[in-house]
């Protein structure tokens, strides 16, 4: 039997427009073996590890007349040669020409006649490397049922032990005459939810949206912040389907430094760091900056919740393997980041302040135990993350700040070892930037989606963001003096 789109999957999967696409994106690089890696070499590893993410070879078919909410099915025709491609890059690939590659694919959406990703090998960078860029559909990876097919790939060892192979068969695909037999069977047996199935055909998503949102959950604190509107700023502008890519590699030591300098966590490091090339950014502009000027931050932060431990799952914390009694929640909460405060200090002091009363605040969101398979989970995080965005209007917040944290160690995918991941989180309409970030093996690695017409200057942020964590590492020095 066809499995159902949840509410909020059915809710990205409509809300898509051509300005905004539902997808997210996660790009890895790698140092090329020995014995190199190939195209086939990569088929062959995603192949096996299918089994793992079933959700990677259905599609989405919808119900006549808007009855119900579309259901998943098996792809009869499925083709992983379609799915996972090949790219090159003129060689000594730069990694500017890298990033620009990742922009113009971002901007392409994803063909919703067969199952909603796609993988790119891509070879001729420089210094002996290759890259490996995935695109997965928001409603594809919701972090509890679906992880994202880049985490499965990665193993902790150059030798893996061997995956046993799985004959995969598709099941026959339901005829339309059969999904609306069912979609009428289901408002019978449970109208109140197929009433509300229908007036979203009739009347556009909306009621489906606010299905997503009235199964948040517990976000009293949350919207106690969102009813007033969110600053104005640039940030916040119509935006096209075109996109720029820039990125940022910072040392996770640099942070750890001013976490113990300064008793806060790594993530109020995190958001400090941005806080300050946003405010250096603006000044760039010519932006009217004012002492009590702020930018409003959407903040999904990983949870980690058992029986005897609560706390936030830090940017540079490695990830334990939870117990089987654990769950990993997604808390997502607003932050106006005080762009108007000229000393980084300060700034650092009222984000610990303001972060620390939402720790003492109930938190939502939840999801299922994650990272099982690697101990390596951002993509899916950062998927969780999003759609946690997703459920406030774009109007109360001017970007979003997704942070997931990854293992302190090496990983590998197919005996290639992974030196650099970059999270590429979607746009939500109006909104021309934003930003993702990941640690991994000592190192934090920013991704900044950004409009291209909105965002000519993205490249001038992830620059600041260096100037910004020298300028706190600076007073964290000084401070011992």
């Amino acid at each position: 039997m066809a499995t159902r789109l949840t509410a909020q999957d059915a809710s990205f999967y409509f809300l898509e427009a051509s300005s905004s696409h539902m997808h997210l994106g996660s790009l890895a690089i790698f140092r090329t073996p020995r014995s190199g890696f190939s195209y086939e070499r990569l088929l062959s590893l995603v192949e096996q590890r299918l089994a793992l993410v079933p959700r990677y070879r259905q599609k989405v078919r919808e119900v006549a007349f808007g009855l119900a909410r579309p259901v998943w099915v098996d792809d009869a025709d499925f083709d992983i040669t379609y799915h996972i491609r090949r790219s090159a890059l003129p060689k000594p690939g730069s990694d500017d020409q890298l990033h620009d590659l990742i922009a113009r694919l971002t901007s392409r959406p994803l063909d919703r006649t067969r199952p909603l990703w796609e993988m790119y090998l891509v070879e001729g960078l420089s210094k002996n490397r290759f890259a490996i860029f995935t695109k997965s559909h928001s409603a594809l990876v919701d972090g509890e049922h679906a992880l994202d097919i880049g985490q499965v790939i990665l193993d902790a060892s150059k030798n893996p032990p061997p995956v046993a192979e799985e004959l995969w068969m598709p099941a026959r695909e339901p005829k339309d005459s059969a999904l609306v037999i069912d979609a009428l069977t289901e408002l019978v047996v449970r109208p109140g939810e197929s009433i509300e199935a229908l007036r979203g055909a009739v009347n556009g998503m909306a009621g489906v949206a606010g299905d997503a949102v009235r199964a948040a959950g517990k976000v009293a604190a949350l919207l106690r912040t969102a009813t007033q509107s969110a600053p104005s700023s640039p940030l916040n502008a119509p935006i096209s389907r075109n996109r720029r890519f820039a990125v940022a590699k910072t040392e996770l030591s640099d942070y750890r430094k001013i976490h113990n300098r300064f008793g806060c966590s790594i993530n109020d490091v995190v958001l400090a760091v941005v806080t300050g090339a946003l405010r250096n950014w603006l000044l760039s502009r010519g932006e009217p900056v004012t002492a009590s000027s702020t930018v409003r931050a959407m903040v999904p932060m990983s949870v980690y919740v058992s029986s005897d431990r609560v706390g936030f799952g830090d940017v540079g914390d490695r990830p334990a393997e939870p117990a089987e009694d654990d769950r990993s929640e997604i808390s997502s909460f607003l932050v106006d980041l005080p762009v108007g405060e000229s000393n980084a200090v300060v700034r650092l002091s009222h984000i610990a302040h303001a972060t620390e009363a939402h720790a003492n605040q109930s938190r939502g969101v939840t999801a299922q135990t994650l990272m099982r398979i690697t101990g390596f989970a951002p993509a899916s995080l950062h998927a969780m993350g999003a759609r946690a965005g997703s459920r406030l209007s774009q109007r109360v917040f001017n970007l979003i700040v997704t942070n997931a944290p990854g293992p302190q160690f090496p990983l590998y995918v197919g005996g290639a070892r992974m030196l650099e991941m970059y999270p590429v989180s979607p746009l939500f309409e109006n909104q021309a930037m934003s930003i993702g970030l990941t640690s991994y093996d000592g190192f934090v690695f920013f991704g900044l989606n950004a409009d291209r017409g909105a965002m000519p200057d993205v490249d001038v942020v992830t620059a600041l963001l260096h100037e910004a964590l020298e300028e706190l590492v600076d007073a964290s020095n000084e401070s011992r003096v």
